[in-house]
Formats: C-alpha cells, structure tokens, sequence
C-alpha cells in the first residue's frame, strides 16, 4: 500500500515510524526540512519538503498513486484542505487530524464524506476519554469498552496482596468463566500467556471480561476501590465529570485565565507551580485521590506524579509524549500514561487492514495491540476449535459477541460466521489477523 503522509511532526513521524515496518511505501511531507531531516536513514520513507495544501506540491510527490492519505499537521484547517485536495486527485481513503468536536458529530458526517474525508480525528478528546476513564477507575491502569461495552479490556497491576501472585494460570480455570488473560507486561517484555505461566507480583496483567463481572476482577487482583472526589490537575483538561471537584493548576497566566472561561462550576483554577510542593499542600494535595499532570513536558509531569504520590494520592495520570518516556514512567509506577500519538495512530492503523476490523486500540504499558473483528463465513478462524486453529504464539483470542451475547474463549471454543471477536496480540501479528479473518 501507497500511504502519504502530511505533516512530520511527533504523530506524523511516529505514524511513518510504524507504517514503515509493515512494508508500506511512504511519503512523509513536511513543509519544514528540518523536521524531515531528524528522519533516521534506516527507515524506508521517503521525504518531501512541500505544502499539502498545494497542488503542485502534491502532485510532484505523487498523490496519484497514493491508497491512503492522512493530514496530521498542527493545522485543523490544513488538513481538512489537505484531504479534499488528496480526493480530488483520486485518493479513495483519507484522514485528518482535526481540534473541533463538532465535526464529529454524526449529523456532520456525511458532509464531510461527500467533501472526500473518510474519517477524523481528534486526539485531544481521545485522551480526555481515558484520563476520565483512568479517574472513574482508579485501581486499573487500562480501562477500555469493546463492541460499545459488551466486553472490557482492564489492565491492572498485580501486588503481593493478590490471591493469584505465583498462580500458573491454569491453576485459574475454575475462574475464568467470566474472564480471560490476554497479555502479561512484566519489566520490558510482553507476554501472550499460556496456562503454564505464572503470576508474578508486579506483572501488568490484561483482562477481557464483561460489565457483571469487573468487581469480581478487582477482588481476584487485590485491588481497593477509592471514590474519587477531589482532583488536582497540572495543565488543563476540560472533560472530567461534573460531580467531581477539580483544581486545575496552570503556570502560564494568560492560559489560566482561558481556561477559567470554558470550564464548568465545579473547577477551580490557580495561576501557579504544579512543581512547588508548598503550592500543593496549600490546595490539599493530601486530601486528594487523584492527581493529573498534563503539561507538554514529560518530565515535568512524571516527576510531579511521583511527588503526588509522596502526598498518598492514589491514582497519578502522567501525559508522555515522549515513548522512550513510557518505561521509565512504568518503572516508577506512574498509575496511568496518556500518549496522543498511540492513541492517533490506534485509530490510523485500523485503515490499513483488510479485515473486517471496527476498532483497534495499542496499548500504551505494552508493544501490543487489541483489534474488535468480524468472523467472515469460511474464514480460517471458523474451520476448527481455538485450541486446534495452531494460533501464532505472539496471538490470542480474548473473548467474542455471538447474536448480541457477550462470551469468553476457551480451547473448546469454535468461532462462528459473523462473531465478533476480540483479538490480542503483539505488534508482530497484527498483519496475521488477516489471514485468520479473511
């Protein structure tokens, strides 16, 4: 597949970072060489200084023979342009990153569907989603609806407290009536498990399992449950839920006093140093059960979540947009990362498989992605029980949807024409998935 990309800034260069290994041929454009020239020579993409939103730049670059377009420049409006210029040149799928909630409603869809854009993105939203998910669900370090909530995905950490540390997991089966473990994150490495692994304390595990049954994940892993009530943020977030109290800490003067005009009554802001510890205690750092660090640094922000932390704050959300940051940050036990560019490139990835694929989602503790498909009549996957399909071992199936009805899988398990299926696996299987759907 012919993929072009507009726009090499950090979810651009990730995007073409990740593109390049699934043997795409890649057109990176940026109309700034610098940001073309920090490109690693290793990679198999080709750069082009240029102006998506010009003709002539596009053309020369060879946007007629591109499959896919995705405008992911800092500019809504850039890449808005962008993707009906890439239509008009015959371009049959296109992506645009946009900052506008309103162009997502559905009422607008079929607007910008007959402009040639395919679909959209906001990244900023996204991220607003999994930080209110991460505060609703303090004890997780994932929360993620799939089939619009049939199943859930949870990742949690295990502690010496837990019933199921040095548990091989088939010591678990009489359990695993209402979930499944799809991946272990231990250290560095991620693990598709089989039942002779065991539970270590400090292992990330994965769950898929259904609504009834989530408080029956939180008791086996040893988990409290804290209400949150109070929350401190470090940088602006306009989305948590009205029933909880928010202090928004916010350095820059000017920005504060934005802010303060588009958030709801329930959140206060304060011109300040989310970094000065006395600052902290003043606003009741100690009473808090949440503390959210979104700032552009990094640094900044792990370093401030593991200062929360020293408060007693249960949950810290640290924003790391740096992805060398993530291990370090996982090392230190920052209770929930937001990444912008995985989440973006989560949502650009789905495009690129034949499959009939409604979701993909990489997840940020690990090199592994979860995907939402449809078993396609005499597709692979339908041919034989799970334990005899020979799955690769960096594959497993998490759990499906058959007529509306939430499942888990078992080797016994037989995929049917039409069951949706949840499927995990390390970003080495993802083009496997095809083979298996198909």
């Amino acid at each position: 597949m012919r993929i072009f990309i507009a726009g090499a800034g950090e979810v651009g260069t990730h995007l073409a970072k990740m593109l390049s290994q699934e043997n795409h041929d890649i057109i990176l454009m940026d109309s700034k060489e610098e940001r073309l020239s920090s490109m690693s020579s290793s990679l198999e993409v080709m750069p082009v200084v240029g102006n998506p939103t010009s003709l002539k730049d596009l053309e020369e670059a060879g946007i007629r023979k591109s499959d896919l377009f995705v405008s992911v420049t800092p500019e809504e409006t850039a890449n808005v342009t962008a993707c009906i210029l890439a239509h008009s040149f015959g371009v049959h799928k296109t992506f645009a990153r946009i900052n506008n909630y309103e162009y997502l409603q559905p009422k607008n869809k079929e607007l910008f569907e007959k402009l040639g854009i395919s679909s959209m993105i906001y990244p900023e939203m996204l991220a607003a989603h999994e930080i209110v998910s991460a505060v609703e669900r303090p004890w997780t370090r994932l929360y993620s609806e799939l089939f619009g909530g049939a199943l859930i995905l949870l990742g949690v950490k295990i502690r010496d407290n837990s019933k199921i540390v040095n548990k091989k997991l088939y010591e678990l089966l009489s359990d695993q009536k209402f979930f499944h473990i799809v991946a272990i994150k231990r250290g560095n490495e991620t693990i598709i498990p089989r039942g002779t692994d065991q539970i270590e304390s400090g292992d990330i595990l994965f769950f898929t399992t259904t609504q009834n049954y989530i408080e029956d994940v939180r008791l086996l892993a040893g988990k409290k449950n804290p209400e949150v009530k109070k929350v401190i943020i470090m940088g602006a977030c306009q989305y948590l839920p009205s029933y909880i109290r928010v202090k928004v800490i916010e350095l820059d003067k000017e920005k504060s006093y934005q802010i303060a005009e588009k958030v709801p009554g329930n959140v206060l802001i304060i011109h300040g140093d989310g970094r000065d510890m006395d600052l902290l205690i003043h606003e009741g750092i100690q009473d808090a059960q949440a503390f959210i660090a979104l700032t552009e640094n990094s640094s900044t922000n792990i370093l401030s979540c593991l200062a929360a932390k020293r408060f007693g704050v249960y949950k810290t959300v640290a924003k790391i947009e740096n992805i060398d940051y993530i291990p370090l940050a996982e090392s230190m036990d920052i209770g929930a990362v937001i990444n912008k560019k995985l989440i973006a490139a989560s949502h650009i990835y789905q495009f690129l498989l034949d499959a009939d694929i409604s979701n993909v989602k990489c997840l940020t503790f690990a090199n592994a992605d979860v995907a939402e498909l449809v078993a396609r009549p005499n597709a692979k996957i339908t041919k034989k029980q799970v334990k005899d399909l020979c799955l690769p071992k960096d594959m497993t199936l998490g759990g499906l949807i058959r007529n509306g009805k939430p499942m888990m899988i078992n080797g016994d398990t037989q995929i049917q024409a039409y069951d949706h299926v949840v499927v995990f696996c390390l970003d080495t299987a993802m083009r496997k998935l095809e083979d298996y759907f198909n």
